[in-house]
């Protein structure tokens, strides 16, 4: 796993010098809480691999790496305040930290940071502007328009989850000034991860062990929040099935990528296939 660690490591020295250079001492200590406190880093190693898919160099894609994963943790902020979850990634959440005010503006300083990050190229911008809608119509979908069936339940998770999945993958085509029809196809391709990965969220939220998970669990039985396996009373191995038909046709849009670098694309294959057997 060097290969992802490396990527990773060089994702992670990007965020560290942004967040140094935040003001106040206070805010900068909120938003290295929230974003330097751990996580998979999978959305940011999506932007980097799809670049070099795309024939781009890691370094071409490291500063929209950066920016996706802040705004992923902005939008995490927003999630704990509205699900009263005390945890997030083994250590209290933002809000917990330092209370329902201070959160929302360390929120609103890593978008800032985030946008700053993409800001040189307008494209980019309008990739995470349109990501960001799509993001919060899910959250408005998920507390006042509550879906009842399972194509209702499909679209709430193509846009909370999977919407951001579709932004990183296209900020790294973008960055390896890719021609149109291949930033769609790395688009789609990880919109469609996105969605198994909320599936599978969904089954781990009913079935996996909290200390294990790094956060709490039962969530959406105790908020009444929509998830597949509550909502169509699908077992937990039918809705992993549905996670595996989502990463199927992920891995049919990255069939139309003609691949510059065949180890970056084996492991966004290797990707798809991990989000649906994933145990945290």
């Amino acid at each position: 796993m060097e290969y992802l660690e490396r990527r990773r490591a060089m994702v992670n020295e990007r965020l560290q010098s942004v967040l140094d250079g935040v003001d106040p001492d206070d805010l900068a200590a909120q938003v290295e809480h929230v974003a330097l406190s751990g996580g998979k880093r999978v959305r940011p190693t999506v932007t980097v691999l799809a670049c070099e898919t795309a024939g781009g160099e890691p370094a071409d894609a490291v500063d929209f790496a950066a920016g996706v994963e802040l705004v992923h943790n902005a939008s995490l902020v927003i999630d704990d305040i509205i699900d009263r979850s005390e945890l997030r990634r083994g250590v209290d959440s933002a809000w917990m930290a330092f209370g329902h005010g201070q959160a929302i503006v360390a929120s609103d300083g890593l978008l800032g940071e985030a946008f700053a990050l993409f800001a040189p190229e307008p494209r980019a911008t309008r990739i995470v502007a349109e990501a960001m809608v799509e993001l919060g119509e899910g959250e408005a979908t998920e507390l006042v328009a509550i879906p009842e069936t399972e194509p209702e339940y499909m679209e709430l998770a193509r846009r909370k989850t999977g919407a951001l999945f579709r932004a990183a993958a296209e900020l790294g085509a973008v960055a390896a000034d890719a021609d149109p029809m291949t930033v769609e196809a790395f688009g789609e391709y990880a919109e469609r991860v996105g969605v198994a990965f909320q599936i599978r969220d969904d089954v781990l939220d009913e079935t996996a062990d909290e200390e294990r998970l790094g956060k709490p669990t039962g969530i959406d039985d105790e908020m009444d929040r929509p998830s597949l396996v509550r909502l169509t009373d699908l077992s937990p191995d039918e809705a992993n099935a549905r996670a595996r038909a989502q990463a199927d046709a992920a891995l049919d849009a990255l069939a139309r990528v003609d691949i510059k670098d065949e180890e970056a694309a084996e492991y966004l294959t290797d990707l798809a296939e991990f989000v649906v057997v994933r145990e945290r």
